[in-house]
C-alpha cells in the first residue's frame, strides 16, 4: 500500500493527469452509453461526473488542484458554444419562417425557469442569496455565473446548480418530449437548449443535427433573454 501511495504521488504531479484521465473517463462513459442504447440514466456527462467525483473523494485530491490539471476542458466550453452557429446557418431560412413561434416558446420557456427556480426556493424557505443563485440555472454557465454576480448571488454555487440542471435536462429532456407526444426535431431541439443548455444541446444533436442546431439556438437566445430578465424580476420583487 505504501509502494502504490508512492506512485500515485509521483503520477498525481504529472501535467495534464487530470486532463487525460477526464477524456478517458468521459470515452468510456460514451462506449458504455452507446453499448446499452443510450439508456438515458447513463448519460456521459452524469456518469463521467460521478466517476470523477469519486476518484477525487478516494485519492483525497481538493478540487482546485483537479481544476487546474483539466481547466483546458473549460476554455474550450467557449469555442464549443460559438461553433454551435455552423450548424445554425444551414438552418437560417427555417429560422425566419419559425421566428413567431420561436419568440413565443422562448419567452414562456425564460419565464417557466426563473419562475419555478423563485418558487422552489420560497418553498424550501431558501436564504436571498442562495435564491439569487439559482435563479438563472437554466442557461449556460458563463452567462449564469455572470447574471448570479450581477444581483449578488454566489456564482459559483450558481455553476454547481446550472451543470445539475444540464444533466438532469439532458437525462429526462428526451424521453419526456417522446411520452407527450413531440417528434419534431425543431421543437425537441429548441426545447433542449431552452431548459437545459449546453448539456442538452449536446443530446439533441444525437438525435439529429437539425434538433441540435435549434438547441443551440435556444440556449443562446434564452442566455441573453434571461441576462435581461433576472436583474428585471430581482427589482420587481425585491429579492
Amino acid at each position: 500500500m505504501d509502494r502504490l501511495a508512492q506512485i500515485w504521488v509521483y503520477i498525481e504531479e504529472t501535467p495534464l493527469l487530470w486532463l487525460a484521465l477526464t477524456l478517458c473517463v468521459f470515452w468510456l462513459a460514451q462506449q458504455l452509453y452507446r453499448r446499452l442504447g443510450s439508456f438515458a440514466l447513463l448519460n456521459p456527462v452524469l456518469v463521467s461526473v460521478i466517476v470523477l467525483v469519486v476518484i477525487l473523494g478516494a485519492t483525497g485530491t481538493p478540487y482546485s488542484d483537479y481544476f487546474d490539471g483539466a481547466q483546458f476542458i473549460h476554455f474550450l466550453l467557449g469555442p464549443a458554444t460559438v461553433a454551435l452557429a455552423v450548424p445554425l446557418a444551414a438552418q437560417a431560412a427555417e429560422l425566419r419562417r419559425y421566428w413567431l413561434p420561436i419568440t413565443i416558446a422562448l419567452t414562456a420557456g425564460s419565464l417557466t425557469a426563473v419562475a419555478s427556480a423563485m418558487l422552489i426556493g420560497w418553498t424550501l424557505g431558501l436564504d436571498s442569496q442562495t435564491l439569487l443563485s439559482m435563479l438563472p440555472k437554466s442557461v449556460t454557465t458563463p452567462i449564469a455565473m455572470g447574471v448570479a454576480e450581477q444581483i449578488g448571488g454566489l456564482p459559483s454555487l450558481t455553476a454547481v446548480l446550472v451543470i445539475l440542471t444540464g444533466i438532469t435536462g439532458a437525462v429526462i429532456g428526451i424521453p419526456l418530449l417522446r411520452l407527450l407526444g413531440l417528434h419534431d426535431p425543431v421543437v425537441k431541439g429548441f426545447a433542449m437548449g431552452v431548459a437545459a443548455h449546453g448539456i442538452g444541446t449536446a443530446r439533441a444533436f444525437e438525435h439529429s443535427e437539425r434538433a441540435g442546431a435549434y438547441s443551440g439556438l435556444g440556449m443562446g437566445l434564452n442566455g441573453a433573454l434571461t441576462a435581461l430578465l433576472v436583474p428585471l424580476l430581482v427589482w420587481l420583487f425585491g429579492l
